[in-house]
């Protein structure tokens, strides 16, 4: 398996990156992963920004239809799509000046990965933040 993020860049994006999470594809279903993880993020003080296109308020957070809607910064993008979407939203955060971009568990996209170091943003792919930010300790 290839390491789309290694333990530094890992650390970084959790603990230096901001606390400003756009959580792409976070609804209110509860069933989804993208809920759980948002619960996990807000627990460690980060505010998470639902972007799905319902645009519901999710978590108490406002939500917006698209990361360009969003009218503040955000500091990291955390992609709950399709590994065939996720590009495009890889994109859209760079375009929106986020510092990081975090491609969930099971979510690929090398083309995406290799455009976004390259914009000189930081990137994980195929990696949970709920997962990690426990093991920061």
């Amino acid at each position: 398996m290839t390491n789309y993020g290694d333990e530094a860049t890992v650390r970084e994006i959790l603990t230096r990156s901001g606390d400003t999470w756009a959580v792409v594809g976070l609804s209110n279903n509860t069933a989804r992963a993208a809920y759980g993880v948002a619960q996990v993020l807000q627990r460690y003080g980060k505010r998470i920004v639902p972007v799905h296109p319902k645009a519901e308020t999710v978590l108490g957070e406002p939500g917006y239809a698209s990361l360009a809607d969003v009218p503040f910064p955000v500091d990291v993008v955390d992609v709950f799509v399709n590994s065939s979407l996720a590009g495009e939203v890889a994109d859209q955060a760079v375009a929106v000046g986020a510092k990081a971009v975090w491609f969930q568990l099971g979510v690929v996209d090398e083309a995406a990965y290799g455009r976004t170091r390259a914009a000189g943003v930081s990137m994980v792919m195929d990696r949970c933040p709920a997962i990690e930010i426990p093991r920061l300790g």
